[in-house]
């Protein structure tokens, strides 16, 4: 499986354990005009205000900053 969790960052300082799990198994990241909207393999969606920081694709994280 390729699904990603995505996460909130507090601080900008990504992988410190501090950040925010927002969800898991993210299928797809689709940019929209106020943010981002997340799409998990179940069908669950999540819309975020906030924009892609960076995206660890070997540790399947996708970073979030509002």
């Amino acid at each position: 499986m390729c699904e990603a969790n995505a996460y909130l960052l507090n601080d900008n300082q990504e992988g410190d354990g501090s950040d925010t799990l927002i969800m898991e198994a993210v299928d797809k990241v689709l940019p929209e005009e106020d943010g981002i909207r997340l799409i998990s393999i179940f069908g669950d969606q999540k819309f975020i205000k906030g924009t892609i920081h960076s995206l660890s694709l070997v540790d399947h994280k996708v970073y979030i900053k509002q």
